[in-house]
């Protein structure tokens, strides 16, 4: 408590404010009490309500969602940060629909019969290209994860070339209990799937197989199916290398196509998770006609900001930045019964809370804003983080003039939390700060309930965090007022097996939305120690976006 009164000294003097002042009368003070629960509910209510239609990026319901976001910021009064003077970032998509009739995948040896693989039920595959058709006949070299990791001496594609080839690599890391190593237990992005296919497209390949398997991936195959059966969104300026198939197989496939090439499945997993392993070209080549439905489309970030008084007078910022995805599903056209995904949860709670958050930042007076506060709802999360990636790229004031970006992702409004997860606060300077407001707020810092699964690299705070700017997301806990943790844990299963990404994700009028309020006082008490902090955030030496932050620093 000494070291948050301290603390409480410094900021409250740095906005020109004696700390014989009454707490009650500070402008942080104001802004946190002006937070109210029942704003929340009301947002979520109507951003979940039929008329946005699920939210899709680039259909009507998702721009409905974005004029309605950027309409909010202006009644407030918050400066446009978008393109052209506007609250809008338009960000240029395209969605690539596979026709699976017109798709085909076959292995070939150089000796048997060629497999015919079926999609979907052996193989989902996007084509990262964006033209309508594509084909390839090429080796396949097994490069076993796939990673190329420096700081653990590790490189799967050494003394191979790739180029011209399709490669097949293993879902998840390196196996390790050493948390030094690969993270021991815990998933990196060397796990990702997103990071194999990047890396592959890096070496000059054109396709990749990633084999799956539930324990390592976390999902069953269900999951990969239909993920990759409906539209798959890119950006269409990523200036970055593409894939001609981005493709997952199931385990059953890579177990014949390693048969194929006289080779045992078990043990080929065995030796790629040690050192010494060496990738090898197999005696088998995939040809393949991907034929897809391309869709370019626009679809924007919304961009506010209260500019702070650095940034007025042209001076370095230290900005805080919060974030949240506005858009979902969509609907399924035609389909009899509610056919819409609604996303009360996911992610109307957190848009709701960013609005609130603007608004009562809105009441700190311009001269106690030393730096700039950003308010981004971005777009086409559910595609795979695409919009924050954009903002990442194309951010209102320089990356390294953002001190830290606060995600907010399906908070459910079940009450109020005593728990929280900021998994990725710990890599960061900040992080005693975020302990001693937590528990100002009588909030436990809980671990990643999960690590293996790689939780990180799946919210937007990840697209911030590559280009170098610190950030995470806040997650509830499972244990809530007047409850225990088995209540909290068996209303998050419930939620997770029977609505996430499904039609009953809507608006329930019993919802308690006095936690997510509690959530967004935390943000704005976190935001302030950041915009009056002597220096701003930076990651801890050695972490894996260390760099990133350097290179945006000039250093």
């Amino acid at each position: 408590m000494t070291k948050y009164w301290t603390m409480t000294a410094l900021l409250l003097m740095a906005a020109g404010m004696s700390t014989g002042k009454a707490l009650s009368q500070t402008p942080l003070n104001t802004a946190e009490k002006s937070v109210s629960s029942d704003r929340i509910r009301e947002q979520d209510k109507f951003l979940s309500d039929d008329l946005l239609e699920g939210r899709y990026p680039g259909l009507r319901g998702g721009e409905l969602a974005a004029q309605y976001i950027a309409t909010q910021f202006a009644l407030e009064g918050l400066t446009p940060a978008g393109d052209n003077g506007t609250f809008f970032q338009q960000v240029n998509f395209v969605g690539m629909k596979v026709k699976p009739a017109e798709t085909s995948f076959t292995l070939e040896s150089e000796k048997g019969k060629p497999v015919l693989l079926k999609f979907g039920d052996d193989f989902v595959v996007t084509n990262q290209t964006l033209t309508p058709v594509t084909t390839i006949d090429a080796p396949i070299v097994f490069v076993g994860y796939g990673a190329t990791a420096p700081e653990f001496n590790w490189d799967d594609y050494a003394g191979v070339d790739v180029k011209g080839k399709v490669i097949l690599c293993i879902v998840g890391d390196p196996p390790s209990d050493d948390p030094k190593f690969f993270a021991g237990k815990a998933l990196t992005y060397y796990g990702r799937w997103t990071y194999k296919f990047e890396q592959a497209a890096r070496k000059g390949a054109v396709g990749a197989l990633i084999i799956h398997r539930t324990d390592l991936a976390s999902y069953g195959w269900d999951v990969v199916k239909n993920s990759n059966s409906g539209e798959r969104t890119a950006l269409r300026d990523d200036a970055n290398p593409r894939l001609q198939a981005a493709s997952w197989i199931h385990l059953d496939v890579a177990r014949k196509l390693f048969a194929m090439s006289g080779l045992d499945l078990d043990k080929e997993f065995t030796a790629a998770g040690q050192r010494g392993f060496h990738a090898v070209e197999l005696p088998v080549r995939l040809k393949a006609t991907v034929t897809s439905t391309v869709r370019p489309f626009q679809s924007p970030n919304v961009v506010a900001m209260l500019p702070g008084q650095n940034k007025a007078s042209g001076k370095p910022d230290q900005a805080v930045l919060y974030t949240a995805h506005y858009d979902h599903l969509g609907f399924v056209p035609g389909m009899p019964g509610d056919n819409i995904y609604n996303g009360a949860a996911d992610n109307g709670t957190g848009v709701a809370m960013i609005l609130e958050m603007a608004r009562a930042w809105k009441q700190v007076p311009p001269s106690d804003l030393p730096h700039s506060v950003i308010v981004a709802a971005v777009t086409a999360e559910e595609q795979g983080l695409l919009g924050s990636e954009y903002l990442g790229q194309h951010p209102p004031v320089p990356v390294s003039q953002i001190a830290l970006d606060i995600n907010y992702d399906m908070l459910l409004p079940i009450g109020v939390q005593q728990e929280i997860n900021v998994n990725g606060a710990q890599r960061t300077t900040f992080y005693p700060e975020v302990q001693a407001t937590a528990k100002r707020f009588d909030l436990a810092i809980v671990p990643d309930p999960r690590p293996e699964a790689g939780s990180y690299y799946r919210s937007d705070h990840f697209s911030l965090s590559r280009v170098g700017i610190p950030a995470f997301s806040v997650d509830a806990g499972t244990l809530y007022e007047g409850h225990d943790h088995a209540w909290g844990a068996a209303q998050e299963k419930s939620f997770n097996e029977n609505h996430y990404h499904n039609f009953s994700d809507n608006f329930d009028p019993n919802w308690d939305f006095k936690g997510d309020a509690k959530l967004v006082r935390f943000g704005i008490d976190l935001g302030w120690q950041v915009i009056h902090a002597p220096h701003t955030v930076e990651w801890k030496a050695g972490d894996e976006f260390e760099a990133a932050r350097k290179a945006s620093e000039g250093k």
